[in-house]
């Protein structure tokens, strides 16, 4: 049986957030035993990678906080997954806050000619440099793949397609500013709050947000933020908020994606060892890749 690759690229990149932290997420995710827990599920690590991450620089002209470092950033992060990709290995970018998404989505595209994803999150990640609040490019990634934001995928890649609307899915979202949910209901993007899980069912949500993302693609793609867990399950974030998924909702949904054999690439973003209490937030950040490579009990 061939062996599986995999290709981690560590990004730890935090100028996309307005609270520091995040950037030391990707290496509280190393000591808390990713990559040797990955090469014992089988895998062959064909690549480790650290984004050399720019530094703030000048004072944005834009309306995106530090546009050109998350520019640069992204550039190499994109490029990172590409290679991977159309190396036939399974790209899992480690950031970082979730402005690292920008560079995972900007690679994919430029490799898959119809991608899906399927995106666990607190925050809705629809806002654009009009809308933001903060100007933080963390709250912007889907906006920006989706092609609504000035900053543009193919700034960042050249080749770089926008993600269909269609084959979207956010899960486990609390929080949308006005404008969000604006976008979210004009283009008809597949939503599932935490009222729809406990309502459904963390099993029906996961196979329904399947069938839309899975749909007619040729690559599925993983978007886990820490914040989309509960606070009390992974505290080490940097804007929790209560009422996320539990511990078991969460490594159910990353076995249930396992086990369809669609997921073709990952990226886990705003672990915050600055607020994680003995490194609780990695440690089940870890175990949730770990569910969604195929780790079982027996």
């Amino acid at each position: 049986m061939e062996q599986k690759k995999i290709s981690v690229i560590h990004a730890p990149f935090g100028l996309g957030s307005s609270r520091s932290g995040t950037e030391l997420g990707p290496e509280s995710m190393r000591v808390a035993g990713l990559l040797r827990q990955i090469k014992a599920l089988g895998y062959d690590v064909t690549g480790e990678f650290t984004v050399e991450t720019p530094g703030a620089g000048a004072a944005s002209t834009s309306k995106m906080k530090h546009e050109a470092a998350v520019r640069g950033m992204s550039s190499r992060v994109a490029d990172l997954v590409t290679d991977a990709a159309r190396g036939g290995g399974f790209p899992l970018v480690l950031g970082g806050d979730q402005s690292v998404s920008i560079g995972a989505f900007a690679g994919l595209t430029r490799h898959y000619a119809n991608l899906g994803a399927i995106c666990f999150t607190a925050y809705g990640g629809l806002l654009t440099e009009a809308s933001s609040p903060t100007g933080d490019a963390n709250g912007m990634p889907l906006a920006i793949a989706l092609g609504k934001a000035g900053f543009r995928l193919s700034d960042v890649a050249e080749g770089a397609k926008l993600l269909s609307k269609d084959k979207l899915v956010l899960i486990s979202v609390r929080h949308l500013e006005p404008e969000e949910r604006d976008i979210i209901r004009s283009e008809g993007i597949a939503f599932f709050s935490m009222y729809d899980i406990d309502k459904h069912g963390i099993e029906k949500v996961i196979a329904q947000a399947m069938d839309i993302a899975g749909d007619g693609t040729d690559g599925v793609h993983l978007s886990i933020s820490a914040d989309s867990l509960d606070p009390l399950e992974a505290p080490g974030v940097g804007f929790p908020i209560p009422g996320g998924l539990s511990y078991r909702e969460a490594h159910f949904a990353c076995e249930l994606l396992a086990e369809t054999g669609r997921i073709t690439s990952m990226d886990v973003a705003e672990v915050n060892p600055s607020q994680d209490d003995n490194r609780r937030t990695a440690r089940l950040a870890v175990g949730l890749v770990m569910s969604a490579l195929g780790k079982r009990i027996i």
